[in-house]
């Protein structure tokens, strides 16, 4: 469902729509989001898709890793939360406020949906150069700027 709009249309077709509109995208998922997974495509495809913050229970261990590797924010809920607690119904939209400091290691980060739901997360950059991977816009682009530097 392209949700402005309410168009039913196939993923990529709406995913591609929010691109040229100039949204970015959340995906929120459940425990152990990733697992069973293609691994890294896993997280190819999101990103592919204009995918920006995964807002999760848990996460599979790798699939997290290669989400950030993408440039995608890990958050997670925080015990006992998750998206049916709050009445989310996937056509919210949300902000994020990590603070006026640099990020940090598995910092909270506030979520303000446009329900006027108020809640933490954790920041899933669990490392100092998982940051630095994020801050870079993924590993990628981390391994490219440091070469040309």
């Amino acid at each position: 469902l392209h949700v402005p709009s309410g168009d039913v249309m196939p993923i990529y077709d709406a995913a591609a729509r929010y691109m040229a509109d100039g949204h970015q995208l959340c995906v929120l998922a459940g425990k152990e989001y990733g697992s069973g997974s293609s691994r890294d495509w896993a997280a190819k495809g999101p990103y592919l898709q204009g995918i920006k913050v995964v807002i999760a229970q848990s996460y599979e261990r790798i699939h997290r890793s290669n989400l950030l590797g993408m440039g995608i924010l890990p958050l997670q809920f925080k015990d006992g939360d998750n998206a049916d607690k709050f009445g989310f119904s996937g056509k919210e939209t949300f902000s994020f406020d990590m603070g006026q400091d640099d990020i940090k290691v598995a910092q909270d980060v506030t979520v303000t949906s446009s329900t006027g739901v108020t809640f933490q997360t954790t920041c899933r950059l669990d490392t100092d150069p998982e940051i630095a991977y994020f801050k870079n816009g993924g590993i990628l682009r981390y391994v490219l700027r440091k070469l040309a530097a």
